[in-house]
């Protein structure tokens, strides 16, 4: 993990070495060979660094990254009240805190919708549907893979990883170098199965709302996504025992609702679509307009739940069964907000803080130097490539931002090779995605760094099988 933790060192000294160009356009200073500009690296470095140490020190992410994000504009106000300018980084930070919102509003929406299916048992049907069929080892690594590679574009990466670990942690319980080969199996196809989708990642929704690649788009990355899943997945399905597991079967009620709130989730996806498409607005105006479906649908469920219950009970006292008598005797009306409450709010806080600290060094003039670097002394195609291996070492989201706030010069056919590579490049090593690293926490002592590193080869031959796809699948795009 030490490679991890201090590879934003090393990035960030190496673009510090350059000269700056002295005076950007406007009264917008380049910062990079300054006091406050070394000032501000070394923070973003230390926040980092804090971050990357979240496991040992037991501090969530969120807090190093938020103090960060202040003490780099504070800097940056500072020097330019100074200036006697002040009005050039309040613009700034209002834009980047409008691109946060955006963005934040968006994912909250999904996070509550995907809340509210967990609490209405959606996922534990699923599981124990799968422990119902008594699939073998070799089935079950498969099913969990092919499954996590189509929920993740719609419930998103780390959410799909966490069910289907469960699903395997259960039907496997105990055999460890069963669950370390299925978790690996899972982080991969979750993470390629979101890079085809606006909804299946934070940095491919990043580049949705952005405008660089429409919804309709992202589809045609799907064979090379595919393929980073199936060619180390189909080497890994060598090594799965071909032996039947022991978990005992588990019946699970769906709670009433479930269904139809899944059918608004999808509705919610559609109307921020058709926002996004046909009327050129924003994505979270639909999502937002989603959320509104799921607090009238509350309603309802909380004003029919009197005579819901009554008939159930009637039909349990009819039936003799107790146990679902206790069961209902237990319910409690649903709550649109006691859902938004259980949202990802450390990985929100984290999202805030990494867009405030990226846009405040891009403030400060090292993008452009990051972006004259690699895309200016290096070819498009390589660059690109190269920060896919990276995001798998610093993490996808301050990479993916960094690129859309240089914005090089690019084709339409590279805009969807970043996409793709941000995407997929975390699945190299298990902490290169929350995924991952959500997983190592989940199956502590079953899927570890290095377990997953040993791996590293062969799922590095579907990274480099899904570029190659894609380069030849969209040649005419580039």
């Amino acid at each position: 993990m030490s490679f991890r933790r201090y590879t934003p060192l090393f990035l960030l000294a190496f673009l510090a070495s350059f000269t700056p160009s002295v005076w950007a356009a406007g009264a917008h200073l380049d910062l990079t060979n300054s006091v406050v500009g070394f000032a501000a690296i070394a923070i973003f470095i230390l926040a980092y660094t804090l971050v990357m140490l979240e496991e040992k020190l037991h501090l969530r992410k969120s807090k190093p990254v938020l103090v960060g994000a202040g003490l780099i504009w504070i800097l940056i106000g500072s020097f330019y009240v100074s200036e006697n300018i002040p009005h050039v980084t309040e613009e700034a930070f209002r834009h980047n805190l409008l691109e946060f919102a955006e963005l934040m509003l968006f994912l909250l929406v999904a996070m509550t919708y995907i809340n509210a299916l967990e609490e209405r048992r959606v996922f534990d049907a699923l599981r124990a549907w799968m422990i119902r069929k008594g699939f073998n080892y070799k089935n079950l690594f498969w099913i969990t893979g092919f499954l996590s590679f189509f929920i993740s574009p719609i419930a998103d990466n780390l959410t799909t990883a966490l069910l289907m670990c469960a699903v395997v942690m259960k039907v496997a319980e105990g055999d460890k170098p069963f669950i370390n080969l299925s978790c690996i199996n899972i982080v991969i196809a979750a993470n390629a199965g979101g890079a085809f989708s606006p909804f299946g990642d934070i940095t491919t929704l990043m580049v949705w709302q952005a405008g660089m690649v429409t919804f309709g788009e992202f589809l045609v990355l799907f064979i090379p996504s595919l393929a980073n899943f199936l060619v180390p997945a189909a080497i890994m399905s060598f090594y799965v025992e071909n032996k039947q597991p022991t978990a005992a079967y588990e019946e699970v009620e769906l709670k009433r609702g479930a269904l139809r709130i899944l059918s608004l989730f999808l509705f919610t996806v559609a109307t921020a679509v058709a926002c996004h498409s046909f009327l050129h607005l924003p994505p979270v105006l639909g999502m937002m307009m989603g959320l509104g479906y799921l607090q009238f649908f509350g309603y309802f469920l909380r004003v029919t739940l009197p005579g819901s219950l009554a008939r159930k009970k009637a039909l349990a006292e009819q039936q003799g069964d107790k146990e679902r008598l206790a069961r209902l005797g237990s319910v409690v009306p649903f709550d649109v907000f006691s859902k938004v409450s259980r949202a990802e709010w450390d990985t929100l806080l984290f999202f805030y803080g990494i867009v405030m600290c990226v846009g405040g060094l891009g403030f400060l003039g090292y993008l452009s130097l990051m972006s004259e670097v690699l895309y200016g002394g290096w070819s498009t195609t390589t660059a690109n490539v190269f920060l896919g291996v990276i995001s798998a070492v610093i993490d996808n989201i301050p990479v993916m931002f960094a690129v859309l706030t240089m914005q090089p010069e690019m084709s339409h056919g590279q805009w969807l090779l970043i996409t793709l590579t941000a995407g997929v490049g975390g699945s190299l090593l298990s902490i290169g995605s929350a995924a991952g690293v959500a997983l190592m926490g989940q199956a502590r002592g079953y899927y570890t760094f290095f377990g997953h590193l040993k791996w590293t080869p062969v799922i590095a031959l579907g990274y480099a099988a899904s570029i190659a796809l894609h380069l030849w699948l969209n040649a005419e795009l580039f």
